[in-house]
């Protein structure tokens, strides 16, 4: 039988990342009071990049499922001496119930899902950052209620969070439009496949623009984990930074997210990031709940 992997939104069963934000909203009204969905199970957390709110959320969730974790480093495996992701990925399988990877290779990271046969948790690639759409939307429905019709606008980079919104909007009915500069835009190709796929997608060159009437104002660092342009990143993205100015275009009920950690006074200025209109600490506490669901998946427990 296929093991439950998380890897891509676009890839989930029909119906799944609906089950898997319902379950979020379950757990968290429930109370952090452990349960049993992961008694016995040990979750293997392996991280080539730095990482607090991955690392923290999947560790405490498993615990309140009753379960346990092991932690390593790619610099610590064999991995950082050429044993292959097929190896290792039929190794762990053989150790432990499922495997949550934070690496950029987003390709490596499928790979090692073909190869294993326990469910494996994308905790974040170049590509794609599918646990924390979970709890960006979580936090979302919790603000603003239910999310078709809702408007979404990301403003800045056209990064691996971006495009996992695209992802998210398809099965769940709410609109998207980004604000980018050309440079740092989303690729023109997933733009084109998934207005091809019915999902509302615009993009602009001006942050005003995406953001007039926006239900929900989303931002991130302008220099992510293997960037090596910063200095031109900030020089294009800076047009770009979300400030009182920018959020009072968007609706008066609107809310700011941003999935940490912030640059603050970069990308947002302090007064957004600490102002009534921001949640970005509730989406980060929302990532045990969204850890919590997800894994509840992978274990066939929803």
């Amino acid at each position: 039988m296929t093991p439950n992997h998380f890897v891509e939104l676009s890839t989930l069963p029909s119906g799944v990342l609906r089950k898997v934000i319902d379950a979020a909203h379950a757990m968290k009204a429930a109370g952090r009071t452990p349960t049993t969905v992961a008694a016995g199970k040990t979750l293997a957390m392996l991280f080539e990049k730095p990482s607090t709110r991955t690392r923290f959320s999947f560790d405490m969730a498993m615990r309140e499922l009753g379960g346990g974790t092991i932690v390593a480093a790619g610099s610590e495996m064999q991995l950082s001496r050429g044993e292959s992701l097929s190896d290792t990925a039929r190794v762990m399988s053989r150790y432990v119930d499922a495997v949550m990877i934070r690496m950029l290779d987003h390709d490596g990271l499928k790979e090692f899902a073909e190869h294993a046969t326990v469910p494996v948790i994308n905790g974040l690639t170049r590509d794609s950052h599918p646990c924390q759409i979970v709890a960006d939307l979580v936090t979302v429905e919790e603000r603003l209620g239910p999310l078709p019709e809702r408007t979404i606008a990301w403003v800045g980079d056209g990064n691996n969070v971006a495009r996992t919104f695209i992802e998210a909007a398809g099965p769940l009915g709410f609109q998207v439009r980004f604000a980018t500069p050309d440079a740092y835009a989303v690729p023109a190709d997933i733009i084109a496949a998934a207005r091809a796929n019915g999902i509302t997608v615009t993009t602009h060159t001006s942050a005003a623009d995406a953001v007039a009437g926006a239900d929900v104002v989303v931002t991130d660092t302008w220099v992510s984990m293997g960037d090596a342009d910063a200095q031109e990143r900030h020089r294009l993205l800076a047009p770009f930074q979300v400030n009182e100015a920018l959020m009072a275009k968007a609706l008066p009920s609107a809310i700011f997210l941003h999935c940490l950690p912030a640059h603050r006074n970069e990308e947002v200025t302090d007064a957004v990031m600490d102002g009534p209109q921001s949640a970005v600490f509730d989406e980060a506490e929302n990532r045990v709940h969204a850890q919590k669901a997800i894994l509840a998946y992978a274990f066939g427990a929803i």
